[in-house]
């Protein structure tokens, strides 16, 4: 087959087929080679629509986040609830395909729709009393954690699990406290690093401490100038 442009071959296309041969072989197996193949193309025919493996992996990571559903709060919600439900679905957006957290913490760049629709999320924020740059810091902080917390959730899932009792037993050995320390309690009192209870506690934290630097921003210069002083 020649590799000319393949007619009905477009850069959605290649993408949606990226994706979909993630989730089948992972990042590791992801090579321009076998998306050629799976398309029924020579690999040059793909560098019509991608300059670089980089770029496609831009375009993937691009499709992720998208697909979680960018925009500013609707007209009734707070900044809080929509800071949660934001967070929550770019969560689910991530662990939806194989590696997700991986592709789209490489990213090296995102799309003009991507940052126009992020610059609404800021700029509805700083309709709601926030700067700029809190706005700026406050997503920045949440995608971090976000991304973090799914490459700790998706790399655990080919690990094999201990068995609880053996978990704890073997911690039990290691710190002063043996099965009294808290460490085991915590961990045997269900306290995991991991899984939806310990997400939404990041969450939290996340939406309190938000709204206690707002707090502090919305407050006089000469008050803020005494918290600092105090520190």
């Amino acid at each position: 087959m020649s590799a000319t442009r393949k007619p009905g071959l477009t850069r959605e296309v290649l993408i949606e087929t990226a994706l979909r041969l993630l989730d089948e072989v992972g990042l590791d197996g992801l090579t321009v080679r076998r998306l050629a193949t799976e398309l029924g193309v020579q690999s040059p025919a793909l560098y019509w629509h991608v300059k670089s493996k980089q770029e496609l992996l831009d375009g993937m990571a691009d499709a992720i986040v998208l697909s979680a559903g960018m925009g500013p709060p609707r007209e009734d919600e707070s900044w809080q609830d929509w800071l949660l439900r934001r967070c929550r679905s770019y969560r689910r957006s991530l662990l939806v395909h194989r590696d997700g957290a991986r592709v789209v913490s490489g990213s090296a760049a995102l799309s003009e729709e991507t940052i126009r629709l992020f610059n609404d999320e800021l700029t509805a924020m700083v309709g709601r009393g926030f700067t700029p740059v809190l706005a700026l810091r406050t997503i920045t902080a949440a995608s971090q954690f976000i991304n973090g917390f799914a490459l700790q959730e998706q790399s655990a899932v080919d690990r094999a699990v201990p068995d609880t009792d053996d978990r704890l037993g073997g911690l039990a050995r290691v710190v002063p406290g043996g099965m009294r320390s808290a460490l085991v309690l915590a961990i045997g009192a269900g306290g995991s690093a991991g899984g939806d209870e310990a997400f939404e506690h990041g969450l939290r934290v996340l939406v309190d401490g938000t709204a206690a630097a707002l707090a502090r921003e919305a407050r006089p210069d000469e008050l803020r100038a005494v918290d600092v002083a105090g520190q």
